[in-house]
């Protein structure tokens, strides 16, 4: 039921924005959007915050680290691969265009904007624990408030019959399909960790703020701890597919993202994809956002 609340939060604040586009101050839209564009990096330096708070809670972290980071890498890669083998086998070409250095050099400025915001982010939660001062940062009401923008900027963005094309459940069911086998790949190499765990793991999909809480209720505080920072390097990887090839293979980066596409990612779909794609994340971010906590939790239970 929480993550039903969280989901329809989202919706709602997406529709506000939409339903109050042209009934709002003409000044006050155009400061929405020139703030838009930066809105990406404040969420960014927002996760890096969580994250390295994350890492001074829990015990072992460099244990913790190598195994989540290769989950999370095993799983982000196999979503993208199996997104982009199921939409080559139903005829889907990359998106053509030569790699100029133009685009190129675009591509490696927001990286390299990305990494900033993530380092200034990280470094403002460290020098805040080492003097003692407290660092609070609400990513959700962050996301709130960028959701508005979005609708917002939808408003005015020319919408079609792409929504209702069921060729984008292909995204999300690359991504159940590829996640499932990025965890047995990765069972060769994490032996302390069963099978079953792995592939319970795997299915959070990057939704952070349920994985490790269900994971640690239903199973131990060890594997917790796993399934959060696995998520948040989700997020992570997420980001950098969306940089670095998401104008090439948009709907593979998008099937990387996981549950974080219709949130947390959806300002690198905008920003790496362009608004043509924003249908395919917010579908799929929906349908992985309902399917991950039933996944985990039974997953966990059995």
């Amino acid at each position: 039921m929480q993550s039903l609340w969280l989901i329809f939060q989202l919706l709602f604040c997406l529709f506000l924005g939409f339903a109050l586009a042209r009934r709002l101050p003409q000044k006050f839209e155009q400061l929405c959007f020139k703030i838009l564009p930066y809105f990406t990096y404040v969420l960014l330096i927002a996760i890096a915050i969580e994250f390295s708070q994350t890492l001074h809670s829990i015990s072992s972290p460099a244990q913790i680290l190598l195994s989540a980071l290769s989950i999370a890498l095993a799983t982000s890669a196999g979503a993208f691969l199996c997104c982009y083998v199921l939409f080559k086998a139903i005829g889907y070409q990359p998106l053509q265009g030569k790699v100029s250095a133009e685009l190129l050099a675009g591509s490696l400025l927001n990286i390299s904007y990305a990494f900033f915001a993530l380092a200034l982010g990280y470094g403002i939660a460290e020098l805040s624990a080492y003097f003692s001062i407290s660092v609070q940062v609400s990513t959700w009401h962050l996301l709130l408030a960028f959701m508005y923008l979005i609708g917002l900027d939808l408003a005015y963005s020319p919408l079609d019959r792409s929504w209702l094309n069921w060729k984008i459940l292909l995204i999300p069911l690359a991504c159940i399909i590829g996640s499932t086998l990025g965890a047995a790949a990765v069972s060769f190499f994490l032996s302390e960790i069963s099978l079953k765990d792995l592939i319970m793991l795997s299915q959070g999909y990057g939704f952070y703020s349920m994985t490790g809480i269900v994971v640690t209720e239903l199973k131990n505080a060890h594997l917790g701890s796993i399934a959060l920072i696995n998520d948040l390097f989700r997020e992570i990887f997420a980001i950098l597919f969306m940089y670095l090839i998401g104008w090439r293979y948009p709907r593979s980066a998008i099937s990387s993202a996981g549950a974080t596409a219709m949130d947390v990612t959806l300002p690198m779909v905008k920003q790496a994809c362009g608004n043509d794609f924003i249908p395919h994340a917010m579908v799929s971010g929906f349908v992985l956002s309902v399917l991950a906590p039933i996944a985990v939790s039974v997953l966990a239970a059995i």
